[in-house]
């Protein structure tokens, strides 16, 4: 099993940054694929990115590419989420996810085997 930890959200005025981190511990950290996704109010729970083990392939939804970056560092056990430009429609709770499949670019929930609890970014005008 992997336990996840995000960190990093806030608030953010309209065309601003933030850096996402997602702490993993427990398993193997390089034995997982990851992915980020999120969830505004009253909406379903949708991919962002995904990379694999190694940082090799990464994968993103059309939404957020050119705006955000995902990466990893194994050594630090930790997935980063890079996001600039943000808009308000931005605004939601971002959470990590692990795939035991490591060569996996999974955008569906199912796909994914464990989850944080995730971290509020909230995008304001």
């Amino acid at each position: 099993q992997v336990q996840l930890a995000e960190s990093g959200g806030g608030s953010v005025q309209v065309g601003g940054s933030l850096r996402l981190s997602c702490a993993a511990s427990g398993s193997t950290f390089s034995a997982y694929a990851m992915g980020w996704f999120r969830q505004a109010p009253g909406k379903e729970r949708d991919f962002i990115a995904a990379i694999t083990w190694n940082g090799a392939g990464t994968y993103y939804a059309d939404s957020v590419k050119g705006r955000f970056t995902i990466s990893r560092d194994n050594a630090k056990r930790t997935v980063y989420l890079q996001m600039n430009n943000l808009k308000p429609e931005d605004t939601a709770v971002y959470y990590c996810a692990a795939d035991y499949r490591p060569v996996r670019l999974g955008s569906t929930r199912r796909e994914y085997d464990y989850w944080g609890q995730g971290t509020q970014v909230t995008v304001s005008s």
